[in-house]
């Protein structure tokens, strides 16, 4: 572990505590918003674990985790795409909590935790499966083709992950519009996965054999 990268990691962190309690608490106009603060917890404390972890025992694994500088165009598309998709949808439950809107009954929110919650165990799995994984699409020196655990059974588990991730935050939020909103993430990770393919056909040794041996990319029977 360097002293960089553990100030690169900190920083990234605390930026995403502020700028996610911004983007919630400002619309919503009150702190009083119970939604809110467990999504925070079940986000966060989560996320601050894992990153000490990796920071422990992987801190090569965490570099890749933030860098976020995507050289495909597609990507830089989705990627911008999807923050416009989050800032609506949190803005949008923001506004129903200040306005009195119609809210999902507490039962609903709970079990959009359980959700994310098990999206997190999805995702913590993935991690350990796949020592290459990025948050930008390319293929890195030496990465092989990984077939086994849930990668034998969707070829994209770690946007499997997200989808239960992503999906479940505005039932956390009890906000049933950004729920609306976030469904929109299924056309953009389709357009992720779609390039994020082309690239790894290209460049990874095996991947087209991959393919053919898992035959579902995100949801098992059904895409």
């Amino acid at each position: 572990m360097t002293r960089e990268l553990f100030a690169k990691a900190i920083s990234r962190f605390i930026g995403g505590v502020v700028l996610m309690g911004l983007v919630l608490f400002l619309p919503a106009g009150t702190l009083a918003w119970p939604g809110a603060w467990l999504l925070m917890g079940i986000l966060f404390v989560p996320m601050f674990l894992a990153g000490l972890f990796l920071m422990a025992k992987s801190p090569a694994l965490l570099e890749k985790r933030l860098n976020v500088k995507e050289e495909e165009q597609d990507q830089r598309v989705v990627i911008a795409l999807s923050g416009i998709m989050f800032l609506a949808a949190f803005v949008t439950a923001g506004l129903g909590v200040r306005f009195g809107w119609p809210m999902l009954p507490g039962p609903v929110s709970l079990a959009g935790a359980l959700l994310f919650l098990l999206g997190y165990l999805l995702y913590a799995e993935v991690l350990r499966e796949n020592a290459y994984l990025s948050r930008t699409v390319e293929v890195q020196e030496g990465q092989k083709v990984i077939d086994t655990g849930l990668y034998g059974i969707v070829r994209h588990p770690m946007y499997m992950a997200t989808l239960l991730l992503f999906l479940s935050m505005p039932l956390v939020l009890g906000s049933f519009p950004a729920f609306l909103i976030l469904l929109f993430y299924l056309p953009i990770i389709a357009r992720r996965i779609k390039n994020e393919e082309e690239v790894l056909e290209r460049g990874l040794a095996g991947y087209r054999e991959y393919k053919q041996k898992v035959r579902w990319r995100l949801i098992p029977h059904i895409w």
